[in-house]
């Protein structure tokens, strides 16, 4: 059950066209639907602002076709991530309106019916090489998806600090800072050193051999010397782009008349 759904309930309970006790009932359990090979979280926009969302590595087509089919029925926003071009192909047949953003490798489906409510602040998604493109554009695009506005700042790693520099003042002007690196991961340091914002590190699995997969950037992100950092699991650019939406949602909402209503 959405915000909208129980505003609905609401107000046929005040109109007397629902009695309290059927109210009672349809709100009595956490509502979710049982498709019996998964169990979609109802309930979880209404106690925390957010539609479940589906991570579609592991599943079979199938599964996913079903599961963003019976989401697109009740939701404002469907986001799947980890997909492939096929799996967005499958799901096209069934949700013509269904979006697929490559390089995120995230499949969207918005109503048009119900919009979300921007803010005024920016989610800023920074990353040190473009070979970090990927997990910073998951990041960047969840952080769209679910409301934001978002400024890409890409390829401005510490091996040519001045293209870092150059770029500050657009960096400043966000609201929560998005750090996506590989290698050593040392951008995350020097942006959690030259800003007054929240950052919130990414280490990415790029990197030679004693990178170890993206353990040497996460290391080295957890033990900054920057104080304030927040650091995600490595190549979690969803996790950093929900983070990010949570706390630029925060900060706009302390504005002097801005509100989700």
């Amino acid at each position: 059950m959405n915000r909208e759904e129980l505003k609905h309930l609401l107000t046929e309970v005040s109109r007397g066209t629902t009695d309290v006790t059927a109210a009672l009932e349809r709100l009595r359990d956490f509502p979710y639907t049982d498709l019996g090979y998964a169990r979609i979280d109802n309930h979880r926009e209404l106690r925390t602002g957010y539609p479940e969302i589906v991570f579609c590595s592991g599943k079979s087509i199938d599964h996913i076709k079903g599961i963003m089919l019976a989401m697109s029925k009740r939701e404002k926003s469907v986001i799947a991530t980890r997909a492939t071009p096929s799996m967005f192909e499958e799901v096209k047949k069934i949700i013509p309106e269904a979006v697929y953003y490559g390089d995120a490798r995230i499949i969207s489906i918005k109503s048009s019916e119900r919009g979300l409510h921007i803010p005024d602040t920016s989610v800023g998604v920074v990353s040190a090489g473009t070979a970090d493109i990927p997990v910073a554009e998951e990041a960047a695009v969840t952080a769209e998806l679910l409301g934001n506005k978002v400024i890409r700042i890409y390829d401005v790693g510490v091996a040519g600090i001045h293209r870092l520099v150059d770029k500050l003042p657009d960096i400043k002007k966000c609201g929560v800072i998005v750090v996506v690196a590989g290698m050593e991961g040392a951008l995350a340091s020097v942006v959690g050193g030259l800003v007054d914002r929240p950052v919130i590190a990414v280490p990415t699995s790029i990197g030679y051999g004693a990178n170890f997969s993206g353990i040497s950037a996460l290391l080295a992100m957890l033990t900054s010397c920057a104080a304030g950092i927040t650091v995600v699991n490595i190549d979690n650019g969803f996790g950093a782009g929900f983070a990010a939406s949570r706390v630029n949602r925060l900060i706009a909402s302390e504005q002097p008349g801005d509100s989700d209503e």
